[in-house]
């Protein structure tokens, strides 16, 4: 099944595929790799082949049994873009994601060529929700620039983990920015004055700006259990959706 997702900025996770591969800094230490490897352990349906790129075909019609109106994000675990996922597969999960129009699907992804090919001449689904990637500028800005050849009804920004100060970027049809910084073990800092930053842009460019975490790093550059940290930011918690969508 789906599952409610801790994820703080949908609602519930539908995985079609799991497992993918590592194309940027932002996948180093993938919390996804992390869970499914954790997760084969256990001996959990679905994650037999650990982190390898899986069709689960079985989980495709999990969104058409729930009549509540869910937010979806889809693929929490893996990438729904991915270079050997056939396009075949992506229609089968844009037909249920059709059929459900109660429903609302946020699909991220660090593949932002392929997404652009692929809704190339075609329309993107009024309850669908695009994002990118985006960690750092040589990686991650670019992909901002593809995303919006897409005519979404909101596009969004995914940046997290924030490894760097990611300087000017154009927002111009933007309509969210979700920031954060890296959990576990291994997570590389990130610092104020970036966070602020962005937010500034977001605020002058008319972006809804919503901040995730801080991650394993607090604001005060100190390493500590991530819920110690929090989600404040000048002492409050932005949660700021799409202004163009009524959640």
């Amino acid at each position: 099944m789906s599952s409610e997702s801790k994820i703080e900025w949908t609602e519930q996770t539908w995985n079609p595929t799991t497992g993918c591969t590592k194309i940027s800094p932002g996948c180093k230490h993938c919390y996804a790799e992390t869970m499914a490897v954790r997760l084969k352990a256990m001996g959990t349906p679905g994650y037999e082949n650990g982190f390898e790129l899986s069709l689960m075909k079985s989980r495709l019609g999990q969104p058409l049994s729930r009549k509540k109106p869910t937010v979806y994000f889809v693929n929490s675990m893996s990438d729904l873009f991915h270079e050997d996922i056939p396009d075949s597969f992506i229609e089968q999960v844009f037909d249920v994601i059709e059929k459900t129009p109660h429903h609302t699907y946020q699909i991220l992804t660090k593949r932002a060529d392929r997404l652009a090919e692929y809704f190339q001449g075609s329309p993107v689904p009024q309850n669908v929700w695009l994002g990118v990637s985006v960690e750092d500028r040589m990686h991650g800005a670019p992909r901002i620039d593809v995303l919006r050849q897409v005519d979404a009804k909101v596009r969004f920004l995914s940046i997290e983990p924030l490894l760097e100060d990611i300087g000017k970027i154009n927002l111009s049809g933007i309509h969210w920015v979700i920031v954060g910084g890296e959990s576990g073990s291994k997570a590389r800092p990130m610092q104020v004055k970036w966070v602020q930053s962005i937010q500034q842009q977001c605020k002058k460019q008319g972006a809804s700006f919503f901040f995730k975490q801080w991650g394993a790093w607090g604001s005060d550059g100190v390493k500590r259990n991530k819920q110690l940290n929090g989600r404040k930011l000048h002492g409050k918690v932005y949660n700021d959706y799409p202004s163009v969508v009524a959640l």
